[in-house]
């Protein structure tokens, strides 16, 4: 790419107005850029703007984001352009395939319409109005707006990365607007789990208990392998998105998973019912792919729950519920978080950990009747 060099601007009058004449990039209907001259109007030639002296800082301020972005033409190009033509491109060969497919449908259903303006344009206000648009167009929880705005985010880093911008990051400090919390996720009890245990066939009931004693992802569930099974442990070395195979989400999700006894039973009988096989899936189709889960779900095991009282809260509460559970037995949060193999622990603690009022009210309870908590009653104020 050709170096450009860096521009003071023409002033001159027209009129009695004050003009910058200059060059900049600009991208064509077809994407590609050229070079052009562009004139602009500055200010009246009265006042204080009376000498072109005057009027030079107004023309470095209109000229700073073309000198800023001069090594790099790609900056004038649209939002649009540049998220489709580089951005999503750099997340879909980077990325694993759910992360990209969750960040086009952010970009499309969100976002593209907003995409217009010039990437080196772009600024925090620009940010703050688009959030503020999305918001008041849909009616979204205040952490899908954090997910946009992570996008967003993401896509001017990326820029700032490869030299297309040279300022802050316009997106960081821009203020989410007011919006709905999000809902209360939820975290399946034993007794939920243990109920549903003997009211479902095999093999859900399995894939079930899996789920349930494991927390692990969805994704990795449906990638059990036999041959990563030993009888005391299962190790992640997969997951499936859809029909795509995927590594491990990090590198501490490929840790092994501890198999408690009564998973190690149901194991034992699903390995004899499938024909006691030594590798391959655990849980697979009758063509011989990952299970589809969610057709499980809605098939066999939302109708056995629902029959019987139970309510079907998705795959993912069974991972909050061993994380809630292994709490309140006593196990420190720093060993629910190696189980579930999270990178940081305040994701466990406050997105997995669920603490119900009952709890809370049994805790203060405790701190009522701990020793050294008899407190002397306050004195009455004497009123001469």
């Amino acid at each position: 790419m050709k170096r450009t060099r860096y521009q003071k601007g023409y002033l001159y009058k027209k009129g009695n107005l004050w003009m910058l004449r200059y060059y900049d990039n600009q991208e064509l209907p077809d994407g590609t850029i050229t070079r052009v001259q562009k004139a602009q109007k500055l200010v009246e030639a009265v006042g204080e703007y009376r000498t072109k002296s005057a009027v030079r800082k107004l023309a470095e301020e209109i000229l700073a984001p073309v000198n800023d972005s001069r090594t790099n033409p790609t900056s004038v190009m649209s939002l649009e352009r540049f998220v489709e033509g580089h951005y999503l491109p750099f997340v879909e060969t980077h990325k694993r395939i759910s992360t990209y497919h969750g960040y086009r449908n952010l970009w499309k259903r969100y976002l593209e319409k907003h995409g217009q303006v010039a990437v080196r344009d772009f600024t925090t206000s620009d940010a703050e109005h688009v959030l503020e648009c999305i918001a008041h167009e849909n009616d979204l929880t205040i952490t899908t707006l954090q997910h946009i705005k992570a996008f967003l985010s993401g896509v001017f880093r990326y820029a700032k990365r490869k030299g297309v911008i040279r300022p802050d990051n316009p997106v960081r400090d821009a203020v989410l607007p007011k919006a709905k919390p999000a809902e209360d996720t939820y975290a399946y009890s034993l007794e939920e789990i243990t109920k549903t245990l003997t009211i479902l066939p095999e093999p859900a009931a399995t894939i079930v208990a899996a789920a349930a004693f494991t927390g692990v992802r969805k994704g990795e569930l449906r990638g059990f392998r036999w041959e990563d099974y030993d009888g005391e442990e299962i190790r992640i070395s997969q997951s499936y998105w859809r029909g795509h195979r995927q590594e491990p989400k990090t590198r501490k999700s490929r840790a092994p998973v501890p198999v408690i006894a009564q998973l190690k039973a149901r194991f034992d009988l699903h390995r004899n019912l499938s024909g006691n096989p030594s590798s391959g899936l655990l849980f697979q189709s009758v063509q011989g792919n990952p299970i589809n889960l969610d057709a499980l779900a809605r098939d066999v095991i939302r109708p056995a729950m629902e029959k019987h009282g139970l309510q079907w809260h998705g795959w993912h509460a069974f991972r909050r519920g061993l994380a809630t559970k292994l709490h309140r037995l006593g196990v420190a949060d720093e060993i629910i978080q190696r189980i579930l193999r999270h990178g940081v622990l305040a994701v466990t603690q406050n997105c997995y950990i669920k603490t119900s009022d009952a709890q809370a009210l049994a805790a203060m309870r405790s701190l009522e009747n701990a020793p050294n908590m008899h407190l002397n009653s306050p004195k009455r104020l004497q009123v001469n």
